[in-house]
């Protein structure tokens, strides 16, 4: 009988094994997923990233048949917890619930752990939330070309209220200057809450305001609505006109939340947990639930998303250079 060489032994265990890897691995994504997903939000409990995430994970998990949990990890303007997720293994079982801050995050925070548009794999944006240019209704100006008039006479004199700084409310403001040419400076607070309180108390004259928050006021006239920052009208303020219409051609500022997965995560996986979340998008009471708070839900495929994202970090870059924003040290 004639003898197969040693080294051609080895090599076809080489291949076997090797073939044998390639399967294992193709089954094991084929029935992915096998055991509970994690949305890790890289905020405090409450905020805009919290209730999306916890308004998709139940529809998500009923999609995938698997359980479905969130895990709130702030801090560090949503940076540690984006790095563990950048840093998780790339098998669709850690994904994050991103907010548009982090296109903003790497030009306002030196050494940035991660990489935003090579450390993520998109899956879909999920939600954009417009904010509304608001001020105390003490300023004599009732409209958008009699505010610019207004701050345009007063150089530099006037401030306006941020719920913290190289947030998404910060930047638009800013972008907004930019495109008016007028003068003011920040008055930083540590959340949106605070900012609109003392807008309302008339100790700060306006801000950009996430629509939930000022819309009571504005309704029972503690607050003055000049324009929504989005492109179009929003459905709970139809009688405010968008920035862009009532006199900043181009303008728009939202906030937007949407799913990632780390880099390298498989395609088919990507597939699957995009399907997942369409699904949840689409949701009935999902879709109430938003619109009645202001947001427009969106979920775009892993390629808009991915695009949203180059734009977004082109955009805000050009920003802060133009307005002179100087890092966090």
């Amino acid at each position: 009988m004639k003898t197969v060489p040693t080294t051609s032994r080895l090599a076809l265990r080489a291949l076997t094994a090797c073939l044998i890897a390639v399967s294992t691995g193709a089954h094991a994504q084929d029935s992915y997923p096998t055991k509970p997903i994690r949305i890790i939000v890289p905020a405090a409990a409450g905020g805009g990233a919290d209730i999306t995430a916890r308004m998709i994970a139940p529809r998500l998990s009923e999609h995938l048949g698997q359980q479905v949990v969130v895990e709130n990890q702030g801090g560090g303007g949503t940076v540690i917890g984006m790095e563990r997720v950048a840093r998780a293994a790339p098998d669709g079982y850690t994904l994050a619930i991103a907010l548009s801050s982090l296109t903003i995050t790497p030009y306002v925070m030196p050494k940035l752990p991660y990489n935003p548009a090579k450390d993520f794999a998109p899956i879909s944006q999920v939600l954009r939330a417009p904010s509304i240019l608001v001020s105390h209704p003490s300023l004599p100006a009732r409209s958008l070309k009699e505010l610019i008039a207004f701050v345009k006479a007063n150089p530099a004199k006037l401030s306006y209220a941020s719920p913290g700084f190289g947030g998404n409310q910060h930047l638009g403001m800013e972008l907004f200057l930019l495109a008016t040419g007028l003068k003011m400076g920040p008055a930083h607070y540590k959340g949106m809450a605070p900012a609109v309180a003392d807008v309302v108390a008339g100790h700060v004259p306006m801000i950009i305001g996430d629509v939930l928050g000022v819309m009571p006021h504005i309704k029972a006239g503690r607050l003055r609505a000049y324009g929504v920052t989005s492109a179009n009208r929003v459905s709970v303020a139809p009688d405010v006109p968008t920035i862009a219409e009532a006199g900043v051609p181009g303008f728009e500022v939202v906030q937007w939340f949407g799913i990632l997965a780390p880099a390298n995560t498989p395609r088919d996986i990507i597939a699957k947990l995009h399907a997942g979340t369409v699904y949840a998008v689409q949701d009935p009471a999902t879709k109430e639930h938003f619109i009645r708070a202001g947001g427009q839900l969106v979920g775009s495929t892993p390629e808009e998303f991915a695009a949203v994202i180059r734009d977004d970090l082109k955009k805000w870059g050009k920003v802060i250079k133009d307005a002179g924003i100087e890092p966090q040290q």
